[in-house]
């Protein structure tokens, strides 16, 4: 009998919406859909736009050849890589600072943004400090760099 196939781990890129469709506004540009093009593109929440790549690196790659169309279209670029945490997520300049080496993995840091899950959408997000108990089945936990909290 074999032992079963355990799937890699990989690293999610969540895109939230600004006030626009974000995807339609991704994928009606010809750079941004041929950057998303090889990425199988989901809908976790009615306001949001994910994907899965290899690594951290990669998304952050990603990130920076989407620049100019998150900046435009979008309210947050999110990060989550199992080698970090299974549960939450990494702002993108906090993943950034990981990818480059200036921040270690295990220490991300204590500040976050939280944002609510309400009918199927994130909501606006508060910002919260220190080692609390969040509720991740009814919100987006988000860690963040000291400047994205004081900012």
């Amino acid at each position: 009998m074999s032992a079963p196939v355990v799937p890699p781990a990989v690293t999610q890129v969540c895109l939230v919406g600004g006030d626009c469709e974000l995807r339609y506004e991704l994928l009606s540009r010809e750079t941004a859909r041929r950057a998303l093009s090889t990425y199988d593109l989901a809908e976790p929440y009615t306001n949001t736009l994910s994907l899965t790549t290899v690594s951290l690196g990669a998304a952050v790659s990603l990130l920076n050849d989407l620049n100019w169309y998150l900046v435009r279209f979008a309210s947050d670029a999110l990060v989550r890589d199992p080698s970090i945490s299974d549960t939450e997520w990494l702002s993108r300049p906090l993943a950034e600072s990981i990818r480059d080496g200036h921040v270690l993995p295990g220490e991300t840091g204590d500040t976050y943004k939280l944002y609510p899950i309400e009918e199927g959408a994130l909501a606006a997000p508060s910002f919260a400090t220190g080692e609390e108990q969040f509720d991740h089945e009814n919100e987006l936990v988000v860690r963040i760099t000291e400047d994205e909290y004081e900012g």
